[in-house]
């Protein structure tokens, strides 16, 4: 909290000095996929489990506002967006092998872009750290008493892509986002205090349109 407080009062700090200020709204929807270095093996008590993220994207969806600041062509951007992805995972009881059960996790997120770029007419060239505060706690994925899952709060990633502003007032992106932090830090053996990294990090294609005032 206190690393999402400084980007907030540095933004704020920055605004007298660009030129021009604008702000919008936007909206849209992400393409996600998961990877896992290795298959987990993760165990309680008498009984096993694995952990593996499942193949294919997923999708999700973001909404919030932006701050655009603006000085000789060059432009930051920081955004506030509510962002909600879902990951799914095959979770198979080695006692019962033939059994594969698909689990979802929905997260929830407060992510915060903070996008650097500059204007070539009407298309924007963009880059810059993205910070996801996470809101939800997602279910575990192992129904098991003596397990529970432990999460990141906070991650850090980055996103790059392309813009266009159509009549300085209509806005699309178009961004790849990727994670510099485990999404998910492990799953945690409450009986026996072992734990079991699950190392899964998210990548994401983010196309979103919006009104910029």
């Amino acid at each position: 909290m206190k690393k999402l407080f400084v980007i907030v009062l540095i933004v704020l700090l920055s605004i007298p000095a660009f030129s021009q200020v604008n702000y919008g709204l936007k909206a849209g929807l992400s393409t996600t996929s998961l990877s896992m270095e290795t298959l987990k093996t993760v165990t309680t008590g008498t009984t096993s489990y694995t952990v593996e993220a499942l193949k294919g994207a997923n999708y999700g969806f973001h909404g919030g506002a932006f701050i655009r600041l603006s000085l000789f062509g060059l432009y930051i951007q920081p955004e506030f967006l509510f962002s909600s992805t879902t990951n799914e995972y095959s979770v198979i009881n080695l006692a019962t092998p033939t059994v594969k059960l698909a689990q979802k996790q929905s997260f929830n997120k407060l992510d915060i872009p903070v996008m650097l770029g500059f204007k070539l007419g009407p298309v924007r060239l963009n880059a810059g750290p993205a910070a996801s505060l996470l809101i939800n706690s997602p279910k575990a994925l192992i129904d098991d008493p003596n397990l529970k899952n432990m999460y990141s709060n906070m991650t850090f990633g980055y996103q790059a892509g392309v813009g266009l502003d159509i009549l300085k007032t209509l806005i699309i992106d178009l961004r790849y986002e990727g994670s510099l932090k485990k999404y998910q830090n492990q799953i945690e053996a409450l009986t026996g205090g072992a734990k079991f990294p699950l190392d899964d990090r998210q990548n994401a294609f983010l196309l979103s349109v919006g009104l910029m005032f």
